[in-house]
């Protein structure tokens, strides 16, 4: 179930990324019948699959794995369910057909809904197909409806944050508050906006997932009295314990959310308290303090916040180094895809492969470690954990599931319990433990750190224009090699190497634009200054300096070719004629008064010497 999450993740990731590709005018009608006609093969698919695999139970019952085949084959589906939401949004541009609709121009985030809302369709075609089969690995009978149900509606809150911030930034543009929304623009205010929103989620959001989810307080009795006790015990303050009806009650789980104890809730299905003993019940509240009390809610946090700030710094940088993975785009060329379109697709796969392998490997692996921790946390009112162990045992076994079903999120079932017998025999392996998730957690803390020092630095800090001048090198030399004609290219690169201080090859390339263009105004005139005004005196030459001045004047009097003539007459020591070229500058100019004017004073300091 939590992969249904990260499915969720990457269609929204999708879905946000189509903004980058070009509205397309004119869109072809048929496009609509393509997604409509490919969406009903899908349907067709899940179910041809689904009814394999129930023929293939019926003819062999007794198969252990046949639980992971169903977990597989959704999976399956559910990514290519991600594939076809990808095709209608980048390929059949379903979005454009909404453009010009003026509520979703004004709330954006609706029409970022109603596409979620087709990839929540293809998921409920899969769990539709899936229910007759899946329905016999609950510990009770489940309807299809509480089935789907409680599939969608534990997926939503990952959503939320997301929602939240989308929403607050529609409700903000509509403001009539220009310096509010010219402050949100700025990197300071974005960084503050999503921080004051993630901490609102974090602490407000279980009290909105509870209602989603559908929660109810557990009635008063002996189990809501055990439980108390428990967490009285443990001294662990919380809002309330709540009956959950994950799949009709049907399925044995519990769980806790909340940073802060009004607004923290403990949740247990009824197949879990109906399963297990008073011991077990106690062993697995136990387990879910541990996650609060090792303050796995805050790391969690953490990684999510990790992620999102690293995303914001890198995003820029990685969107100009994709324009230099110059064999992608021959492949894109090579199946009639042209560069333009081309970009935004590989932004787009760049941002879904760093989520996945982020979320997936780095955020697997730290839950799975804190999942054990929060396992190891039962030593801590308990001699032994065997109260904790012979319920991984009822909730494999109530389950059908495999002893080493393999879990992304969670150590199998077998590896948990065979952990904690190890820890009967070695204690020291519990400290081990222990030491081992703060080692980690300081180490992913140093690492980000690092990594948004860095991307900051390259995106907008000390290292920006270094960053800038490399991409712009190597992006102005592949379109020259491609093109080597182009003077308007030569003259982007006299300009790249005069920024750099790389007085001789940009009088190079200035020269080689004039060659090809010899009333090029931009390098005659960049030319001339160069040569009238370079701090490194081997490389002036009044004479061509003023050549070029003149040639370029003849073309076009304006403000900016003025002061370069100027500057040329006043490097030839012409200081009356330098004056009337800055003077008539100034007359011209409608912005850069004060630089034209300081131009003058400075000629005509000279005159009165």
């Amino acid at each position: 179930m939590f992969s249904n999450l990260l499915y969720f993740l990457v269609a929204l990731v999708i879905y946000t990324t189509s903004e980058l590709l070009k509205n397309t005018q004119g869109l072809d009608k048929t496009l609509l019948l393509n997604a409509f006609l490919i969406s009903v093969a899908f349907i067709g698919v899940c179910q041809l699959i689904f009814r394999r695999l129930l023929r293939f139970a019926a003819e062999r019952p007794s198969y252990e794995n046949l639980d992971h085949l169903i977990q597989k084959r959704i999976s399956c589906l559910s990514v290519s369910a991600l594939i076809l939401f990808a095709v209608n949004i980048y390929g059949f541009k379903l979005p454009h057909f909404f453009s010009g609709i003026r509520f979703f121009e004004v709330l954006p985030t609706f029409k970022a809904i109603l596409f979620l809302g087709l990839y929540l369709l293809y998921l409920v075609v899969i769990w539709n197909a899936a229910y007759p089969i899946q329905n016999r690995y609950f510990a009770g009978s489940v309807s299809k409806k509480d089935y789907i149900l409680s599939n969608i509606s534990f997926s939503l809150p990952a959503l939320l944050p997301w929602f939240c911030l989308s929403m607050a930034a529609d409700l903000l543009n509509l403001l009539p508050w220009p310096p509010l929304n010219d402050f949100l623009k700025t990197p300071a205010g974005e960084i503050g906006f999503i921080v004051f929103f993630l901490v609102a989620i974090a602490v407000f959001g279980p009290f909105f997932i509870k209602r989603i989810w559908n929660c109810k307080p557990l009635a008063p009795g002996y189990t809501r009295s055990r439980i108390e006790s428990i967490c009285k015990k443990a001294g662990m303050t919380y809002s309330d314990i709540l009956k959950w009806e994950l799949f009709g009650g049907n399925m044995m789980t519990a769980g806790v959310m909340g940073f802060i104890g009004r607004f923290r809730y403990l949740l247990v299905t009824p197949a879990l308290m109906n399963a297990l003993s008073d011991e077990e019940l106690d062993a697995v509240m136990v387990h879910e303090i541990g996650h609060i009390q090792k303050y796995h809610m805050i790391f969690y946090l953490l990684l999510f916040a990790g992620f999102m700030a690293c995303n914001y710094v890198f995003f820029e940088p990685a969107m100009l180094l994709l324009y230099l993975v110059e064999p992608a785009y021959k492949m894109f060329a090579w199946i009639g895809v042209e560069r333009a379109t081309a970009h935004p697709i590989m932004i787009s796969i760049s941002l879904i492969g760093a989520f996945i392998l982020y979320f997936r490997f780095i955020f697997g692996f730290f839950m799975r470690n804190f999942e054990r921790e929060a396992d190891l946390h039962v030593y801590q009112f308990t001699k032994d954990a065997s109260s904790l162990i012979s319920t991984f045992h009822k909730i494999a076994s109530y389950s059908r599931q495999a002893m080493d079903k393999p879990n992304w999120h969670h150590f199998s079932i077998g590896q948990r319990i065979n952990f904690l017998e190890r820890c009967e025999k070695d204690p020291s392996l519990i400290r081990s433990h222990h030491s081992k998730v703060r080692k980690m957690m300081a180490a992913y803390l140093i690492g980000i750190v690092f990594l948004f020092s860095a991307g900051y630095s390259i995106s907008s800090g000390a290292a920006k224009e270094r960053f800038d001048n490399f991409i712009a090198e190597r992006i102005l030399f592949r379109h020259l090699e491609v093109d080597p004609s182009n003077s308007d290219l030569y003259t982007l690169v006299g300009d790249y190497y005069y920024g750099q201080s790389n007085y001789e090859r940009a009088i190079d390339s200035y020269e080689n634009v004039l060659r090809i263009d010899p009333l090029n105004i931009h390098a005659l005139n960049n030319l001339s200054w160069l040569f009238s005004t370079c701090p490194e005196e081997v490389y002036r030459n009044s004479k061509k300096a003023l050549e070029y001045a003149e040639r370029a004047l003849r073309r076009q009097r304006e403000a900016f070719i003025l002061d370069t003539y100027a500057e040329a007459l006043f490097a030839n020591n012409n200081i009356n004629g330098a004056i009337e070229a800055a003077l008539e500058a100034l007359n011209q100019s409608e912005e850069k008064k004060e630089y034209y004017e300081g131009q003058l004073k400075r000629f005509r300091k000279t005159q009165s010497r």
